[in-house]
């Protein structure tokens, strides 16, 4: 019992490291790792080092930095070409950034955040980093509203205790989300104007499965001289929507369309 319980604690200690690497800097030193995941030098060197030997962490011969090794790359393949949300949404995604020229992404719900399986960068929205496996907060995205309009308003007390401010338009308060929320499902998209980050704009609509729940989102974001909102929301909307439907469709959802034209989203952006 007692092999047990330290195989055990090396494996917690072991994913802790890696779990760091994903917090923020993606160069770290051993007294980096060490203190963030509560360890000593010693140990933290160590559980390094096996993490190297096994290709989870790569080591800079110069500057002695770790950074996440590439073989973590074949875990995440595997993972978002197993999933059903990532298998639909993936194509229909990648059309409407190319459509639209702005970001296209996809999240679904961990707990209290939200999960980006997937995002394209549209030629006016370009990213330098990847978001694909970052995290983001629900009550401050328009993807988050998407996802949480499949809760009731208890339900999402219980979920999200705190609703920090990232902007001085972030939603705050609970009777504020419940608004926003409503709006969501009433006309069956959800907008967010830097309520996260000061000078971005989103899209986004919730994704169903056979079920009928709620399961993901899909939104198009950008820079606000891009997204446009003031002139372009109902079309970027109907694209939204359109898409979304096209991604529940295919989890098997049979519910009414949300969108009554039958146009596709490219014959509304070029109208």
């Amino acid at each position: 019992m007692a092999s047990e319980t330290s195989s055990n604690q090396s494996v917690e200690r072991a994913l802790g490291v890696l779990r760091v690497f994903t917090a923020g800097r993606a160069e770290l030193r051993v007294s980096d790792v060490a203190s963030a995941v509560g360890l000593t030098l010693s140990t933290a060197s160590r559980l390094l080092a096996t993490l190297e030997t096994a290709g989870f962490v790569d080591r800079d011969p110069v500057s002695g930095l770790y950074r996440l090794g590439l073989d973590m790359v074949s875990f995440g393949g595997a993972v978002l070409n197993s999933h059903p949300v990532h298998r639909e949404a993936r194509q229909v995604a990648q059309n409407l950034a190319a459509e639209l020229g702005l970001g296209a992404n996809v999240a679904i719900r961990r707990g209290d955040e939200l999960f980006y399986l997937l995002n394209f960068e549209g030629r006016s929205a370009p990213r330098p980093f990847v978001l694909s496996g970052q995290r983001n907060p629900l009550h401050s995205t328009g993807l988050g509203k998407a996802l949480l309009s499949g809760l009731s308003p208890t339900e999402r007390r219980v979920l999200l205790e705190d609703l920090p401010a990232y902007t001085p338009r972030t939603v705050t308060t609970h009777a504020a989300l419940d608004e926003a929320i409503a709006q969501t499902v009433a006309r069956g998209y959800a907008s967010e104007v830097e309520e996260l980050a000061l000078g971005r704009a989103c899209v986004a609509a919730a994704i169903r499965d056979g079920s009928g729940a709620v399961v993901a989102a899909l939104s198009v974001s950008g820079p606000l001289s891009a997204i446009d909102l003031q002139n372009r929301e109902a079309v970027l909307a109907r694209a939204v929507i359109e898409a979304a439907d096209s991604i529940s469709m295919g989890l098997g959802y049979h519910g009414p369309a949300r969108v009554p034209s039958q146009q596709s989203y490219a014959e509304v952006w070029q109208s």
